[in-house]
């Protein structure tokens, strides 16, 4: 694919999703599902079901690096923008219950999954290191889609919007340690990140263990250097553009470091460099309005929609379908069940504590990831791939939304997002 053929295809993107997004709106839900539903409309997946799509080069939309590398930058900024947007202070409040959250979110998909895989896959080659695996994916939350509903329904600073949010950055954590673990443990080659690989060739599982935790202790001291020069260059120069051109930069920066340096995702490098600039009070609110701006504009539709663009309905036989069918709900339950319980163990009210698990349903990019790198391992068929499709398709369209539905009737104001407050208005 040329450039100019990818200038298309994004117009077609900007177009679709805003449009799609207006009518959700106008139906009173969020319009990143009407960005999802628009990727799938423009995506192969329904239109290869009717037609050869051998010869098509620009429409329907496939997946190509260019997309890919935008729909990547969506992601990071929508998480940086979350990271600008959260208050330690609440997070420091809720460091314990995100974590018990995220432990009890990790432990019962990981326990069911294991459960699902033996009851599915009996004869499985790597045999419990199969079955494991498929609790391993169940384990994956993709935060990028709650994060983007929070922010439209202003609940993205209240304690279930901090909660959710930690408790995602340490599930994404938890979540890549059993995938280290699991692939060292069944023979297969651990991750390819640039560092990693050359430390730890054999894929010790204690090694990777202790280098992520490395990762935290770097990203802390080098996050106290970085928060002291951004104040000395906002006492110097407040609110010029250097100061948000140094930030993307920053955030760019620890997510590249956060996963080739030292394989963590680089969407939790994005949301630490956006924790890091939020200690600066009025400079994180002046560079979440300029950083918007072009997320909002471009990025973040690309990303959203392209988790549409992905999906593919071809494949599906009556044993993977009832697989898969089952694998979503498992996964669905098990997280609204651990995430919310723990919550309700926590004394969260009720309906926090359902608007908690809710929010940690959706799956995408992460579990789409940790399944390549079973099937490149060798521990799991290419023909599953499909239950991890439908998993990322239902419950992408179900938690925006159900947490839609769940604050319909919350006393509490909404919080006018950033984009709100710079533009004045929806659309």
């Amino acid at each position: 694919m040329n450039v100019t053929d990818f200038l298309l295809q994004v117009a077609i993107i900007l177009f679709t999703t805003k449009l799609f997004g207006i009518f959700m709106r106008k139906l009173g839900l969020p319009q990143v599902l009407g960005f999802i539903v628009a990727g799938i409309l423009i995506g192969p997946s329904i239109w290869e079901l009717f037609f050869d799509l051998s010869g098509a080069s620009v429409f329907p939309l496939k997946q190509n690096d260019f997309l890919n590398g935008f729909a990547e930058v969506g992601v990071i900024f929508v998480m940086f923008a979350a990271g600008l947007e959260t208050n330690l202070q609440d997070v420091k409040k809720t460091g314990g219950t995100a974590f018990l959250v995220a432990a009890a979110g990790v432990l019962l998909p990981l326990v069911c999954g294991t459960g699902l895989g033996a009851l599915f896959l009996p004869h499985a080659e790597h045999g419990f290191f199969t079955w494991l695996f498929i609790g391993v994916i169940m384990t994956a939350t993709s935060v990028g889609i709650t994060v983007e509903v929070l922010r439209e329904l202003g609940k993205l600073q209240t304690r279930v919007g901090t909660v959710i949010l930690s408790a995602a950055i340490i599930d994404d954590v938890l979540g890549i340690m059993i995938l280290s673990i699991v692939l060292s443990l069944s023979g297969a080659k651990s991750a390819d990140y640039t560092v990693l690989s050359l430390i730890n060739p054999s894929g010790n599982p204690a090694i990777t263990v202790i280098w992520i935790l490395a990762f935290f202790v770097f990203a802390i001291s080098a996050g106290i250097g970085i928060s002291k020069l951004f104040k000395i260059i906002e006492k110097k120069s407040p609110h010029t553009r250097r100061i948000p051109i140094f930030s993307i930069a920053t955030c760019f920066l620890f997510a590249y470091i956060a996963e080739k340096v030292f394989g963590v995702a680089d969407i939790t490098g994005a949301y630490i460099a956006g924790l890091v600039l939020s200690t600066n009070h009025n400079s994180a609110q002046y560079v979440d309005r300029k950083v918007s701006i072009n997320s909002y504009t471009v990025f973040a539709p690309v990303f959203f929609s392209c988790i549409g663009i992905k999906m593919s309905f071809a494949g599906f036989s009556v044993e993977t379908l009832l697989f898969a069918v089952t694998f979503t709900v498992v996964a669905i339950l098990t997280k609204i069940i651990g995430c919310g319980g723990a919550a309700r163990l926590l004394k969260f009210t009720r309906k926090d504590s359902f608007r908690t698990g809710m929010g940690m349903i959706a799956r995408g990019e992460v579990a789409l990831i940790v399944m390549e790198k079973g099937i490149s391992g060798n521990i799991i068929d290419d023909k599953y791939r499909v239950i991890v499709v439908l998993l990322v398709l239902v419950s992408s369209l179900l938690a925006p939304i159900l947490l839609k539905l769940l604050y319909r009737h919350d006393d509490t104001p909404a919080l006018p997002t950033r984009q709100e407050l710079e533009e004045g208005h929806f659309d």
